[in-house]
């Protein structure tokens, strides 16, 4: 019989399989996160609560939309209300900057058509500042 005392070794912890898990859960978090895709055509759409901030920009192009959906650019109506005749005039107006912002403002009872050939012509000629004018709401819901 033997009854020489063993040596004990000391404890080991092993920690492959947690670097397994470590890395099974950095490969999951990568592959399902989901990432904000931009788009060619930057819209920036104002808040109604709140007062936006009064901005000096020496130069831009204001299109004004009425309820019967014929624009004028710069205060002025466009002979045609088409997208062509709108086409021409920003690109005349421009003289090719394509960093000129467009500030859009709208009738609420505008055709949405009228809205989508702003956006549309907008992005043809590669002007990308566009923002939408809201007027801000009031406590009493008006």
């Amino acid at each position: 019989m033997n009854l020489r005392p063993r040596r004990a070794e000391p404890p080991r912890v092993d920690i492959t399989p947690l670097i397994d898990v470590v890395f099974l859960m950095l490969i999951f978090f990568m592959v399902s996160t989901t990432f904000d895709k931009q788009t060619q055509l930057k819209v920036d759409l104002p808040q109604a609560e709140k007062e936006a901030p009064a901005e000096q920009v020496e130069e831009k192009i204001e299109i004004t939309i009425d309820r019967k959906g014929q624009f004028y650019v710069n205060e002025r109506e466009l002979v045609r209300h088409d997208a062509e005749t709108l086409r021409r005039t920003l690109l005349k107006i421009a003289k090719d900057r394509k960093d000129l912002p467009i500030i859009v403002s709208g009738d609420r009872n505008a055709p949405l058509q009228s809205m989508m050939s702003v956006l549309d012509v907008a992005g043809q000629i590669g002007m990308t500042r566009l923002s939408f004018v809201a007027r801000q709401s009031t406590p009493d819901g008006d």
